[in-house]
């Protein structure tokens, strides 16, 4: 099969689209250099040499047919048209990326849609995107606070009647208010991290995925996968455990897990967010009937509570705390708490303050001994902590076993498990958090000896998901005041902080020196 009037930079790269292979895995296929297939995305007119054209002759003859019907229907696409030479990425995520297709197929899927339509209306929405635009509005919606996102869902759920509420705590003179929907017998679990206290277990059933989109939120999905095209957002699309039902109580995590697909939830519940910020940032009501997508996916505290009948993914999160010796220059024997600046790339919780570590709560290779909380809470310190770049998804592929046997471990890791009483780590809190519908199990890292500090002090630091880290200490009771008192934050981030607080003031002595915190819901 060949082409009348022969290749072109752009059918080229239509062809290589229609295999869905990156650059690197199209230039092996056809056994050309890959500078070659990325000066076909930069000149679209290009004509190939004699050789070449025979080359893709052949590979688009030995296609199969699903491909020679993809290619047909991209060559007859008119070509993306972005600034700063965005084009050639999108266009190849658009066709090669595997997590950006099944985005595109899960919303054919969803919406009642031919194959293949997703990519159009996404290709068309991402022509006439304004790159430096979306740049703006992310500016605005970083001056989005987190009393401002608490107010809003205050105005749009209304009052609980169920003994829920929304978390509040008072610390010193301050008074923070998030949108976290709890119980009291969610709060001050002090539930150790270990088989016997932590028991969410793995569902032999995942219930189906029946969502049924109307066109205006299958629009919005479009759209907003048109704009993480746009930005160049970190998207990979991996197995995500969702909750189908929980019991937390004084010591002890329990309920199931399903496992789904992170594109789900990316082109669901994860807009929720952003349209109640965009409403905030231009003044929109943010009322029932004024949010279609919080409308059709969580309208209710029902919807919210019944986990069980909706996507509830979520997560873990944890204040960390290091034991660190007196200083003669920083003062006494103290803990050194870490909190984080998100990056503006990150899904969850982009542009806010944050305690470190904080994930999806999802499997690495055995899905089973995976559904505890600490399981995803000990990948996120080797993560985020230590520099496990190995156990990043969005940096390559997992390919190991076991990312997690001790002969792998960072050496600060191999460090505090080798010893009992090296490393706490208990679950504070759970809660559904209204931005998303999330769950949230809130939780405390302690590490009692001070000769890490010593030893790895210098070895920890974050990963790209953090802009930044900021360092506090458990004895400066005035700055941590300030601290809970930021808007910036997450609102799950302020509820794992202040419950975090709350527990280091029983566990810490003389290393911490914090006035009482008192929790009540609303």
């Amino acid at each position: 099969m060949s082409l009348n009037d022969g290749w072109t930079g752009r059918t080229a790269s239509a062809l290589q689209l229609a295999l869905r292979l990156t650059h690197e895995a199209f230039a092996e296929h056809l056994g050309i250099g890959v500078r070659t297939v990325a000066s076909w995305h930069q000149k679209p007119d290009l004509r190939p040499k004699t050789e070449m054209q025979q080359l893709l002759d052949t590979a688009l003859d030995q296609a199969p047919a699903a491909v020679k019907a993809r290619f047909t229907a991209l060559a007859a696409e008119p070509a993306l048209d972005l600034p700063d030479g965005a084009a050639e990425d999108a266009e190849v995520r658009l066709g090669a990326d595997p997590t950006v297709v099944a985005a595109l197929d899960w919303l054919d899927e969803h919406a009642g849609w031919e194959p293949g339509t997703a990519r159009r209306r996404v290709a068309e929405r991402l022509v006439r995107l304004d790159v430096r635009a979306l740049q703006d509005r992310g500016v605005r919606r970083s001056r989005v606070n987190q009393r401002d996102t608490a107010r809003a869902l205050t105005t749009y759920y209304g009052t609980p009647t169920t003994g829920h509420g929304r978390y509040t705590a008072t610390l010193g003179n301050i008074q923070a208010t998030t949108t976290v929907l709890t119980h009291p017998d969610w709060l001050d679990l002090a539930c150790p991290l270990l088989p016997a206290h932590d028991r969410l277990k793995l569902s032999g059933v995942t219930p189906d995925d029946d969502l049924a989109m109307d066109e205006e939120t299958a629009g919005r999905t479009a759209q907003r996968l048109a704009e993480a095209l746009a930005l160049g957002n970190r998207m990979v699309n991996l197995p995500l455990f969702r909750l189908l039902d929980v019991d937390a109580r004084k010591g002890a995590i329990t309920g199931s897990v399903g496992v789904t697909s992170f594109v789900g939830y990316v082109v669901t519940m994860d807009l929720l967010e952003g349209e109640l910020v965009d409403a905030l940032t231009t003044n929109t009501p943010t009322t029932p009937g004024a949010l279609p997508l919080r409308d059709a996916y969580l309208p209710n505290l029902s919807a919210a509570l019944d986990v069980s009948d909706r996507m509830c993914a979520g997560g873990t999160l944890a204040l960390t705390a290091i034991a660190r010796p007196a200083d003669p220059f920083r003062g006494g024997p103290d803990y050194l708490l870490l909190v984080q600046e998100r990056s503006g790339h990150v899904i969850n919780a982009a542009r806010r303050l944050a305690v470190i570590p904080k994930g999806f709560h999802q499997p690495l290779t055995d899905y089973r001994a995976d559904a505890q909380v600490g399981a995803t809470l000990r990948r996120e310190m080797e993560e985020e902590l230590f520099g496990r770049e190995d156990i990043d998804h969005t940096v390559g592929e997992q390919r190991h076993a076991d990312p997690m046997h001790p002969s792998r471990m960072s050496d600060p890791m191999r460090w505090l498990t080798a010893e009992p009483g090296r490393l706490r780590m208990e679950c504070t809190a759970f809660g559904l958090n209204l931005v998303s519908g999330n769950y949230e199990f809130a939780s405390l890292i302690v590490i009692e000896d001070e000769e890490f500090w010593t030893r790895y002090g210098g070895q920890v630091q974050a990963n790209w998901e953090s802009a930044r880290l900021r360092q506090y200490s458990s004895l400066d009771t005035e700055q941590l005041e300030e601290l809970a008192n930021d808007v910036a934050w997450s609102n799950e981030g302020l509820f794992a902080l202040l419950q975090g607080l709350r527990r280091l003031r029983e566990l810490g002595g003389p290393r911490v020196n914090l006035p009482a915190i008192e929790w009540e819901l609303k």
